[in-house]
Formats: structure tokens, C-alpha cells, sequence
């Protein structure tokens, strides 16, 4: 049984270092295939935004679909799609293939999560879905570096990777998870959507997606911003990654950890603050290779902290309905993304290479407001007041 949870962990980490790994080696695109730097940071974008408008629409059309049979065509068109990302001639090209790369990852990660949960008795439905979508939290730690430090001379080694992995998490899927449990009844489009009808959930995916969007509007441009720590060597980009990779890990695990001590509504507000603070620091932070490593700690460690926080308060508005806010929550992560390409560069654009993380900064505080504002507790009206007036006392009386 675990070494099925691992199979279907390694289709994560596959999809997870696709998604971030562009981030370190935009540069390498860009002077590959004459564009901006700006401009190549938009294959993270359509991944994300694909991802994440897809996501729900897949699920639907595919809830009959025996579940081994989706894992395999996802993968396929995921493993698929990034070799042609490797092969591709032109950045248009390249662009298609992310979103074709897209539809494989927003296909396989939630039937991967439901295959998790039938594959173990009820009470250990959460460790299981732990393990699985930990491939994401390890593609951070580990893919994300490795792929740039395999791609620090040509960027196609790094979609060879990608490729890879997603061959071999097929390869392993196709002989070992044979036997998985008939889906449930499928759920239609309108019912995912109906939580957002709620003014709580509204507030809590708005969250999620400025969080996000935050985040990675320096993330996805990393490059530019460590550049004067890196002066463009790729080795010390990749130093600055793992330990980056590495506390995001850290901070997740914190994150779980004062979830239940603090509850989600503080883990947000101070990790939040804390995040504020180093994106404002970042254009001096990054001018030298040791403050560079300090935010590389700091930032994610934050970031990751928040980022549990998120789902938790979700599901806490309404437990029986967890997977379908969790899928909202997974939405919102991936339009934040999808936007922070966008935000990104413009902020490099209008503020510059060393100033843009100060649109980070305001984008956090945003945030910070929302998160305060829409998880106030609300207080019960008072009773209303009653007349002492002699009539009213000779109502009450008679």
C-alpha cells in the first residue's frame, strides 16, 4: 500500500517541479529563444492559469472514468506535452505545450488524491493524501533545484527531466494501481462552484489568490531579482533554490504545527506580516550572496507556513464539504500564479530589476487586510432595547 502512495507521489513531484522549475531557468529561455525575460516568465502563466480554469472542468467530465485508466492518459498527455516543451522550435510553441503540459497536471492531481483515499481504510484518509500531494512539497525542495542545476547550460535538459519523471511514474502506475475502487458519484460543475455562494469561502479563496499572487510575482522572477547576489552564475541560483526548497518544507511542517496551537486566522496574520517585511527588504537583501540566503530562509518559510493555513480555514467553515473547498482553494492557488506572471512583469517594467518586490510587498499587505477582515468573528446582535414607558409597562402587565 505504501509503495502505491509513493507511485502516485512521484506523478505529483513530476507535476511540481514543471510547474516551478521555470522559474529558474527563465534566462536561459529567453536568450535561447529572443525573447524578454518578461515574456518567458508567461509559460508559467498559461500553466497556471490553464491549471487552474481546467481543473474543475476535467473533474467533472472524467467522474465516471475508472480511475486507473485517468491517471494513466493524464500522465501520458503530461509526460507527453513536456517533451515536446523540450523539442519546441519557437516560444509560441513552447507556450502551447504548457498548456498542453497543464491539462495532464490539472487531470492527474485531484484523481491522484481521490486514488489515495481508496487505497487506505477511512481513518487514515488524511496521512494518505499527505503522502501523495507531498511529491508537490518535495518538488520544492528537490526538483526545483535539480532541474535547474541540470539546465544551467541548456534549458531542454531540464523538460528532459520533467519528461522523465513523468515516464517513470507511469511505468509504475501501470503495473502496481490496478485495482483501484469504482469513483464515486460524480458531482456536477455547478455543485464545486456553489461553496463561493458563501460570503466565508468567498473571502477565504480571495485570500488564497492574493497570497499567491504575492508570492510569486518575485518568485517566477527570481532570476532577476537574486542576479545581483547570483551575477548571473547558475550554480549559486541553484544554492539559493534549495535552501529556499528546503525551508518551504520547514515551513509547512511549522505550519501545520502552530495551525493547531494558533488556529489558521494567526498562522495568516503574523506569517503574512513576516512576509511583508522581507519582500520589502528584498532590493537589499539581494546584493549579496549571504543576505540572499537569509531571505531564502525567511521568505518561504513564511510563505509555506501561510500557505497551510489557507486550505485549514477553509475546511474548518465547513468539514463534510472539505474536498469541494479544497478543490476552490487549489483554484484560487493557481489563478494567483497565473496573475503573478502578469503582476510580475509589469512590476519590472514600471519599478525596475531592483525594485519591483516592493509590488510583492503592497500585494501582501492587501492580503494581510482581506485575511482580517473576512475572519473577524462576527458578534451576535444585541436584544433590543425595551420601552420603560408607562404604556409599554401596562402592556407587559395586562
Amino acid at each position: 500500500m505504501r509503495l502505491r502512495l509513493i507511485l502516485l507521489a512521484l506523478g505529483t513531484f513530476a507535476v511540481g517541479t514543471d510547474g516551478m522549475v521555470i522559474a529558474g531557468i527563465l534566462g536561459l529561455v529567453a536568450h535561447d529563444l529572443d525573447v524578454s525575460v518578461a515574456a518567458a516568465g508567461q509559460m508559467i502563466t498559461v500553466f497556471a492559469l490553464s491549471y487552474a480554469v481546467l481543473a474543475p472542468v476535467l473533474a467533472t467530465l472524467t467522474a465516471k472514468w475508472p480511475r486507473h485508466r485517468t491517471l494513466l492518459i493524464a500522465l501520458t498527455v503530461f509526460t507527453l506535452a513536456n517533451a515536446l516543451s523540450a523539442l519546441a522550435p519557437t516560444f509560441g510553441t513552447l507556450l502551447l505545450t504548457r498548456v498542453l503540459a497543464a491539462v495532464g497536471a490539472a487531470l492527474y492531481t485531484p484523481t491522484a488524491s481521490a486514488a489515495a483515499t481508496a487505497l487506505v481504510p477511512p481513518e487514515r484518509r488524511g496521512r494518505a493524501i499527505a503522502t501523495v500531494m507531498g511529491g508537490m512539497t518535495v518538488a520544492t525542495a528537490l526538483g526545483v533545484p535539480l532541474g535547474t542545476w541540470i539546465g544551467r547550460s541548456d534549458w531542454r535538459l531540464t523538460m528532459w527531466l520533467v519528461t522523465v519523471l513523468g515516464a517513470a511514474a507511469f511505468a509504475g502506475l501501470a503495473l502496481m494501481l490496478r485495482d483501484l475502487p469504482a469513483p464515486a458519484p460524480a458531482v456536477s460543475l455547478r455543485t464545486r462552484l456553489a461553496p463561493l455562494a458563501n460570503r466565508d469561502v468567498l473571502g477565504g479563496t480571495a485570500t488564497t489568490f492574493l497570497v499567491l499572487l504575492a508570492f510569486q510575482t518575485v518568485f517566477i522572477y527570481y532570476t532577476v531579482a537574486a542576479a545581483p547576489a547570483t551575477g548571473g552564475d547558475q550554480s549559486r541560483l541553484t544554492l539559493l533554490l534549495l535552501v529556499s526548497g528546503i525551508f518551504s518544507v520547514a515551513g509547512s511542517n511549522l505550519g501545520g504545527r502552530l495551525v493547531d496551537r494558533w488556529g489558521p486566522r494567526g498562522v495568516m496574520l503574523v506569517g503574512g506580516t513576516v512576509q511583508a517585511a522581507v519582500s520589502f527588504a528584498l532590493p537589499w537583501l539581494m546584493q549579496s550572496m549571504t543576505t540572499a540566503l537569509i531571505a531564502s530562509v525567511l521568505n518561504p518559510l513564511a510563505g509555506w507556513a501561510v500557505a497551510i493555513a489557507l486550505p485549514a480555514r477553509l475546511v474548518s467553515l465547513d468539514p463534510p464539504n472539505a474536498p469541494l473547498l479544497l478543490s476552490l482553494n487549489s483554484t484560487a492557488l493557481y489563478l494567483g500564479i497565473a496573475a503573478a506572471g502578469v503582476t510580475g512583469s509589469a512590476a519590472i517594467a514600471v519599478l525596475g530589476d531592483r525594485w519591483f518586490p516592493f509590488a510583492s510587498t503592497a500585494l501582501t499587505l492587501l492580503s494581510l487586510a482581506v485575511a482580517y477582515v473576512t475572519t473577524r468573528e462576527r458578534q451576535p446582535r444585541p436584544p433590543a432595547k425595551t420601552t420603560n414607558s408607562p404604556q409599554a409597562e401596562g402592556e407587559r402587565v395586562s
